[in-house]
């Protein structure tokens, strides 16, 4: 049986003296697995580094068999990271909680597409020297821009996918699409601040940028990381036995530090 499909690399590990192990997130095939022979190489430990995006090729006697894996580069995403320590921990973080989360080779092309637009929202883009205008690839100066923001509505998205979505929209109490301000752990549904007066302290909080487009500072971005965690822990976690991956709770302890 053979097949070839495109997927992002979320982990690699050692196999034997010079093999790897490499689990991609496919288009066609969901989180799937497979044995890169020779993939302790310099050349290609470079090529399955985690967010890369590659073309497959696996082959296997049999469906359930881990099989062979041959893999092309297509965009070394993770190398556009290694200079900023926050995006490289998002990153890190998510390929951590699609590992985790998603079950074995089963399609979902939206966490698929997902993840794609979450690596476009990461990388970084600078003025090109080349044109003086426009938009180019190009080293971390900052990380002035929005993206902790989508990387929290992206586990948001996540949580959608797998069937446990937050209803962020309006009021569970009064059906208010204003002033919401804390989300029922048990629900998942926002709650305006007045309905959540006599019982606040059992809630979770909600940052502003969760419900409607507003900048958001980094205590905000902490808040949505707690609100998103406390989901992705106790649905997606707890019921296998498991924590939080320790990646994304290293994104979460980040955001908590002020940045200087």
């Amino acid at each position: 049986m053979e097949w070839r499909d495109t997927g992002f690399v979320l982990a690699v590990r050692r196999h034997g003296e010079s093999a790897l192990i490499a689990e991609l997130l496919t288009r066609e095939h969901g989180r799937h697995a497979g044995l890169v022979r020779g993939g302790q190489s310099p050349r290609r430990r470079a090529l399955l580094q985690p967010a890369n995006q590659v073309i497959a090729n696996w082959r296997g006697r049999l469906p359930e068999h881990l099989g062979s894996l041959d893999c092309e580069l297509v965009e070394a995403h993770a190398a556009r990271f290694l200079d900023d320590p926050d995006r490289l921990a998002a990153v890190t973080a998510a390929t951590a909680l699609l590992l985790t989360t998603l079950p074995e080779r089963e399609p979902n092309a939206e966490l698929y597409q997902s993840f794609a637009a979450l690596l476009a929202a990461l990388t970084p883009t600078l003025p090109s020297p080349a044109t003086g205008g426009g938009l180019a690839r190009g080293p971390v100066l900052d990380s002035g821009d929005d993206w902790p923001q989508y990387y929290v509505k992206w586990e948001c998205g996540l949580l959608s996918a797998l069937g446990f979505g937050l209803d962020l929209g309006r009021c569970a109490v009064t059906g208010t699409a204003d002033d919401l301000a804390y989300v029922s752990p048990r629900t998942g549904r926002a709650v305006s601040r007045a309905a959540a007066a006599p019982y606040r302290d059992k809630l979770l909080a909600l940052p502003t940028f969760l419900w409607r487009d507003s900048p958001a500072e980094r205590r905000d971005i902490a808040a949505g990381l707690a609100l998103t965690g406390y989901f992705l822990l106790h649905h997606l976690s707890v019921p296998h036995g498991r924590q939080l991956p320790e990646a994304r709770e290293r994104l979460a302890e980040r955001m908590r530090r002020p940045r200087f």
